[in-house]
């Protein structure tokens, strides 16, 4: 069995005129992504893995939602492949996952996610929210075989 838990950055604050990659959260995103963590503590929970896009929103993200729930700091890694916007790059970095990991928390952005929630589950969502997460369980024991998984959204359907 294999467990991908996808979250979306919280809210950034493009009040400041920096690059794209260098943009922050915004207070609002700081807060929600605190009361994410607590509420889906069981989607990140025993997660082997959290790797998060170099984006200084998503890597803001990742860290707070360790430090709310007290995960090991060394599970966090920052791979500049999930700094992208392409659902197709995505699906293929899931396919790629080491075989050795059963959960992992990938932590970036849209459309790219919405897209890789779309192609391994049923979910049909429209666009997945900031701070937003979904947990999709596949049956199988290689990340490079799976198909569709049993999602479990982190909000109300259409808007994750």
């Amino acid at each position: 069995m294999k467990e991908l838990v996808v979250l979306r950055h919280a809210k950034s604050n493009r009040a400041y005129l920096v690059d794209d990659i260098n943009r922050p959260l915004s207070p609002e995103g700081m807060e929600r992504i605190q009361k994410i963590a607590h509420q889906k503590s069981d989607f990140f929970d025993k997660a082997e893995i959290i790797v998060s896009s170099p984006a200084i929103r998503a890597l803001h993200t990742a860290m707070i939602m360790i430090r709310e729930l007290n995960l090991p700091l060394e599970k966090l890694k920052i791979d500049n492949a999930l700094y992208t916007f392409s659902g197709f790059s995505v699906i293929d970095y899931v396919y790629a996952l080491d075989d050795r990991w059963t959960k992992v928390v990938l932590v970036g952005h849209n459309p790219a996610f919405t897209e890789l929630i779309n192609h391994f589950s049923d979910a049909g969502i429209n666009h997945l929210r900031t701070a937003g997460c979904a947990q999709i369980t596949f049956v199988g024991d290689q990340w490079s075989n799976l198909y569709k998984g049993e999602v479990v959204l982190g909000q109300k359907k259409n808007n994750v």
